[in-house]
């Protein structure tokens, strides 16, 4: 006997508010270490590398989280998923907040990375209690409001940290995570139990996507001390190695695998994994290395900037990703997938080798981590809606998954190369790394971009007719 479902309860405008409270809260605590990260490696004594796994940490959470709670999210109810996720994110935000020393911190930002999954859980509650229409208003509401919680928390963050300490920075976002989330208990009406698949969590998988992650930022971590651990470097080649190979057998034989690795196989899902990494690695060395730039000090080459103004000057390129999702829609049903990825390439290599040969003027950055941020919108929105239309609607969420791992791992790859060239390139008794090291690292990543142009020519053109 097959039981009826009640069709789901229409929410209201102030549940869809708390959702919106909810991601300008979480989007806030998300951005507040990127602004402050030479505040906080001055603090905690960090090396460059120690700074750019910081960095990261959150985002490789994510990628795991995320796909589990999809899962979860379409067994359990979407509502019940979202408010566990908030209770790890809130008690990451905690130990982030009351961390003593580095290892701490990094605990609380692994914790904080559970965020990352609730955006699309607060995407599924939308669509569950609201007409199509509506539901697109409300997403694209959330959506933005997440982007301006990220400017906030930018701008927010170094005031904060200075004025208070960097305690304050963690504690008063979290705070307001805490109360968004009652809010949205007290709020959403509670969902109906989604259809079980009989399939189960591919905890295998997670478990060693995990150690494949971790290892691989242990790796680059160490490279610039080759000469003085080399045993130790080629042992976790090594690991990495059997971590990856674990896994890459393992998801081709679960019954319901955490990432399809069979979607590789469709050209349209290898090609957008592809570009999006190569584009994300050459994205997020801007991101590790122009704050870096902007704090050395003044009297070397850079401009002694405090975190406060750090904030500031990446206000422009905050405001050049949100306006890069609209764009590449627009752009994407007019002109094609294909041209809108490919103009963001050029985009982005040229500013990247712009900033190589011009960085003596804060302004010069501001403009090129700008244009940057554009770029790497224009491209990852395009790869992402492209990815998300070439395959059946029942595997949307395998082929998005692909492309948010593959996001990830060049965000990691880039951040923390960033920082093993700054390690490098920091002489002995000196805690300020050399001109060169910024230089270099620029023209890889420009490098990098360019290399992408010779898979987005092979793509198909992505119009709509």
């Amino acid at each position: 006997m097959t039981a009826t479902l009640a069709p789901p309860v229409r929410i209201t405008k102030a549940a869809v508010g708390a959702l919106g409270m909810l991601a300008v809260a979480t989007g806030a605590l998300e951005s507040v270490v990127t602004p402050t990260l030479p505040l906080l490696q001055r603090e905690l004594d960090m090396s460059p590398a120690e700074g750019a796994l910081l960095s990261i940490v959150l985002l490789i959470t994510g990628a795991l989280v995320t796909p589990v709670a999809g899962k979860l999210g379409d067994r359990y109810g979407g509502k019940r998923v979202l408010i566990r996720l908030m209770a790890v994110v809130s008690a990451g935000g905690l130990v982030s907040a009351l961390a003593p020393n580095l290892p701490v911190l990094l605990l609380g930002q692994i914790l904080q990375g559970a965020m990352v999954g609730a955006l699309p859980l607060s995407f599924v509650l939308v669509r569950a209690h609201l007409p199509a229409g509506e539901s697109k208003v409300a997403i694209g509401v959330v959506s933005g409001l997440f982007v301006g919680g990220g400017m906030a928390g930018t701008l927010s963050a170094g005031p904060v940290a200075e004025g208070l300490s960097r305690h304050w920075m963690f504690a008063l976002p979290t705070l307001a995570v805490i109360g968004s989330t009652l809010l949205v208990n007290s709020l959403m009406p509670q969902d109906p139990m989604g259809r079980p698949d009989g399939a189960g969590v591919d905890w295998p998988g997670l478990v060693l996507l995990s150690g494949t992650l971790v290892t691989l930022m242990l790796v680059l971590a160490l490279a610039p001390d080759i000469g003085s651990r080399p045993l130790v470097l080629g042992a976790l080649v090594v690991v990495l190695a059997a971590f990856a190979t674990g896994w890459t057998a393992v998801e081709r034989r679960a019954a319901s695998p955490m990432v399809d690795l069979r979607m590789l196989a469709r050209p349209a899902v290898w090609k957008s994994c592809v570009l999006t990494f190569l584009i994300c690695v050459g994205a997020s060395a801007a991101v590790y290395l122009v704050p870096q730039l902007f704090a050395v000090s003044a009297g070397a080459y850079g401009f002694g900037a405090d975190t406060t103004e750090i904030g500031f000057y990446l206000l422009p390129g905050a405001v050049a990703a949100t306006l890069a999702g609209p764009v590449s829609g627009i752009g994407a049903r007019r002109l094609g997938s294909r041209a809108v990825v490919t103009a963001g390439i050029v985009i982005m290599a040229a500013a990247l080798l712009a900033l190589a040969a011009v960085h003596s003027e804060v302004w010069h950055l501001v403009i090129g981590k700008a244009m940057i941020s554009l770029a790497n919108g224009l491209c990852v929105t395009a790869l992402v809606t492209g990815t998300a239309t070439s395959v059946d609607r029942g595997d949307t969420g395998i082929a998005t998954s692909l492309v948010l791992v593959t996001r990830v791992i060049g965000y990691a790859v880039g951040a923390q190369a960033g920082g093993a060239l700054l390690t490098a390139g920091t002489p002995a008794g000196s805690d300020v790394p050399a001109e060169s090291a910024f230089v270099t690292g620029f023209v890889m990543a420009g490098a990098v971009t360019a290399l992408s142009l010779l898979v987005a020519r092979t793509m198909s053109k992505g119009v709509k007719e």
